[in-house]
């Protein structure tokens, strides 16, 4: 397995997991309504947590990696079109929860839910581009 691929795994369980926290967090919060919980302190220690972790196992995966194969590190042809075509799959849910975002501010919903649609929106992004490139490295791209 590439380190390209490793790092996509990472990715989508790093999201995955991190939203779970945000949501156990934010629904074991209070009995009070939702929209009045305080989510912001919750969403930014869960994102700025998933990104310290994504850094640190990619780290350490690529330290224990390194230590086997001297060519895990390795970049190319394949592993650029496979990352590129991810992420442009993956953006499709960052334009969507942009949309959203903006439909839910032009009917003057709560910030909760703008807040958290947007955060919807970066997750599924993360998750999309994963699994896309996992798929990109087991059966391959797409001919067009």
């Amino acid at each position: 397995m590439s380190a390209q691929e490793k790092n996509a795994w990472i990715l989508g369980m790093v999201a995955v997991l991190g939203y779970a926290v945000y949501l156990g967090l934010l629904l074991g919060s209070g009995l009070g309504a939702l929209t009045e919980r305080p989510y912001a302190p919750i969403m930014l220690w869960t994102i700025g947590g998933g990104i310290v972790a994504g850094i640190v196992i990619n780290i350490l995966v690529g330290i224990i990696s390194g230590m086997f194969r001297r060519d895990a590190a390795r970049v190319d042809q394949r592993d650029r079109q496979i990352a590129r075509f991810g992420d442009r799959v993956g953006q499709s849910f960052v334009i969507l929860g942009a949309v959203s975002a903006l439909l839910l501010a032009m009917l003057e919903a709560d910030s909760f839910w703008i807040a958290n649609v947007i955060y919807l929106g970066f997750m599924l992004s993360a998750v999309l581009a994963s699994i896309t490139k996992i798929v990109g490295y087991r059966r391959g791209l797409p001919e067009w």
